[in-house]
């Protein structure tokens, strides 16, 4: 009588690690979508900057007791801004004529004992108060982020804002206590309005 053979395939252990990384990040999607509206925006304007529009808006944020222990502590939070200009098109999807974002990563030295704040590009300022450093962060002024000669005068656009403090790239332990935990939790909901460039930018 033939023998029946089984045989079975063994995950590597990097594969494993992959997906539970992969897992991690699609669980703190999920905790994000699921408490939004933690951060509220105000007073969204695109104005004519020297080579194309340029962004303001303020936010406000409650920066929880847990958030400034993390950060007193050493760890490094990014507040990630992003903007997103369309195009509707009635006979085909809609048109992102820009995708822009930006990362404010906020820390502590205790040497020093000041804020830190870094905006990218090698750029940073130190902040005597956690206050401060919020404040900057709270009120984007003069973002550049429609080029000269990205959008057409006097076609309809829409655009879109949002601001979330960024899980994924935050130290693996501290992802992990992330998950599930309201007080982690800060992010906006998109913000949208409409937009018609009536002239070219100077």
């Amino acid at each position: 009588m033939p023998t029946m053979m089984a045989s079975t395939t063994a995950c590597s252990p990097s594969l494993i690690d992959r997906l539970r990384g992969w897992l991690s990040v699609l669980l703190l999607a999920w905790a994000t979508l699921a408490w939004s509206a933690e951060i509220e925006i105000a007073n969204p304007q695109l104005v004519p900057g020297d080579d194309g529009y340029v962004l303001n808006a303020d936010f406000s944020f409650d920066f929880n007791a847990r958030l400034e222990e993390a950060v007193t502590r050493g760890v490094v939070l990014p507040f990630v801004v992003d903007f997103e200009l369309t195009r509707p098109r009635w006979y085909w999807f809609d048109e992102k004529a820009v995708v822009r974002s930006k990362t404010y990563r906020l820390s502590y030295h205790a040497l020093t004992r000041q804020y830190r704040l870094s905006s990218g590009g090698g750029l940073h300022q130190s902040y005597e108060s956690l206050t401060e450093a919020l404040r900057v962060i709270s009120r984007v002024r003069e973002w550049a982020v429609v080029e000269r000669g990205a959008v057409q005068p006097g076609e309809p656009y829409v655009a879109a804002l949002r601001m979330r403090l960024d899980l994924t790239q935050l130290p693996r332990p501290f992802q992990i206590a992330a998950l599930g935990n309201r007080e982690w939790s800060l992010a906006s909901d998109w913000k949208t309005w409409p937009v018609t460039f009536t002239a070219e930018a100077k």
